[in-house]
């Protein structure tokens, strides 16, 4: 068996510098923060959410809603292998309609998540915008849809894997190359 080789590529100060970078690109696309709300997707995307609301509260002294989408039911492989999904829940505390929605995830690959999450989002009403967020943009898009926000590009190859670390969930913040 071959050994997986692991190089970090972000460390917990350059998440910190990238999330404040996307925080200030957000408000000053959105014109402020009238009618915006950031929705997480599951799992790591919650905690990102989370920390750019912090950050906003803490920068314009506003409290953004924010949400969280589990899109395992709307991913277009559910069904295709014989694990059954474990489904976590949705929690959106507030009306979309009309709302600048900022949908955030830690890796943006091939689009499908965000798909799944658009999908999703649409179940709950008609917003008057969809924007993405992601720190990691690896490439390799297969649907035609590209982040609005990025912490970081990260060329990558099809082979190797990204996997973001958060302190709320893994007690450590990174992000990971594993080849």
């Amino acid at each position: 068996m071959e050994k997986q080789s692991a190089r970090i590529v972000l460390n917990g100060e350059a998440i910190r510098r990238a999330l404040t970078r996307v925080t200030h690109e957000i408000l000053e696309k959105n014109q402020g923060t009238d009618h915006v709300a950031l929705v997480g997707i599951r799992t790591r995307g919650v905690d990102l959410s989370r920390r750019l609301a912090a950050q906003i509260e803490e920068g314009e002294g506003v409290k953004i809603p924010c949400g969280e989408i589990d899109i395992t039911l709307y991913r277009d492989d559910v069904g295709r292998t014989r694990k059954l999904p474990e489904v976590r829940g949705t929690h959106i505390p507030f009306s979309v309609e009309g709302m600048r929605i900022i949908l955030v995830d830690d890796v943006f690959y091939t689009g499908r998540t965000i798909r799944a999450a658009m999908d999703a989002l649409m179940d709950f009403g008609r917003p008057r915008s969809i924007q993405l967020a992601v720190l990691v943009d690896r490439g390799h898009r297969e649907l035609p849809i590209r982040p609005d926000y990025v912490g970081k590009n990260l060329p990558t190859a099809r082979s190797e894997h990204v996997h973001v670390r958060l302190r709320e969930r893994d007690s450590v913040d990174d992000a990971v190359v594993i080849e």
